[in-house]
């Protein structure tokens, strides 16, 4: 989708994402064409492609009585929406912003945070075909995002950290994601991809982890996988206590052009087998 082609042939990233938008210089004007953009297993998450557009005018949050222009009220519709921002705000959630299917969220062009001193941030529970793109989300009570029992979404240019338990984790049999190119710090248990290991409906689980920063603070989890097929690619991870990328229940992981570069003296490893089954299949090329 790149409308000047002599600009995108001397200016191309590798970062398929980003060559496929960043070049058309009125993307504004043509946001939906965002939903073609998606690379790996959540490539098909059309979000609100097609829908109206829903603008974003009030920060507030009133989980019992959601008010038109604001976050909740959008997301909680039955129709496809492509949700934007009218200015930048910061939203600080009275409960966890439970979004429906056919949706995108899409920050670009305004700085939106979102926090929760009581609950995860966002969740994606029993849904399809979701899209969260440039939102910054921190310092949620539970965890930053979920995702649960969905499939085909798509999360991009996300900024998480500080969350009381996971930062984004993918559980009971959610499949076709894709998780690319956020930024991630501060946290302990950072990504878990599968519930635990006797949740065997993990199997059908399909994960691409691609162009994300793995950043400062972070501890363990970069991610951790369970029983399904996970693609983790050209990630880049300057971060980490104890491990970066671990598996347990069987979980085949292509750990392919991944940029390790971790200086801190208490790392330990880049990889880790977990629990009785181990990781079943692991292949790993590094930069």
């Amino acid at each position: 989708i790149c409308r000047d082609l002599e600009l995108c042939r001397n200016n191309l990233t590798g970062n398929p994402i980003d060559d496929c938008w960043r070049y058309d210089r009125h993307w504004a004007k043509n946001r939906q064409d965002l939903a073609k953009c998606s690379i790996g297993f959540g490539r098909r998450a059309k979000g609100g492609f097609n829908g109206s557009i829903y603008v974003v005018t009030d920060p507030r949050d009133d989980r019992h009585n959601p008010q038109v222009g604001t976050l909740r009220y959008g997301a909680m519709q039955d129709r496809p929406l492509w949700i934007v921002f009218a200015r930048d705000m910061s939203i600080k959630l009275e409960y966890q912003l439970q979004i429906n299917s056919f949706k995108t969220i899409d920050g670009r062009g305004a700085k939106v945070t979102i926090s929760s001193s009581v609950s995860t941030c966002l969740d994606m529970t029993n849904v399809t075909n979701v899209i969260i793109h440039g939102l910054r989300v921190h310092d949620c009570s539970e965890d930053g995002m979920t995702v649960t029992n969905s499939s085909h979404i798509w999360i991009d240019h996300c900024s998480l950290s500080r969350c009381g338990d996971g930062l984004l984790d993918v559980v009971h049999g959610s499949t076709m994601v894709t998780i690319s190119n956020n930024y991630l710090t501060h946290h302990n248990k950072v990504m878990l991809l599968g519930n635990s290991d006797e949740n065997v409906d993990d199997k059908k689980m399909r994960v691409t982890v691609a162009f994300n920063h793995f950043g400062e603070g972070l501890n363990q989890r970069l991610p951790r996988c369970r029983f399904g097929v996970f693609h983790i690619v050209n990630n880049h991870y300057t971060h980490w206590l104890t491990y970066a990328i671990g598996g347990s229940s069987a979980p085949t992981i292509y750990s392919q052009g991944n940029r390790f570069l971790n200086s801190d003296v208490l790392a330990s490893k880049t990889q880790k087998r977990n629990g009785k089954h181990g990781i079943g299949d692991l292949k790993a090329i590094y930069f």
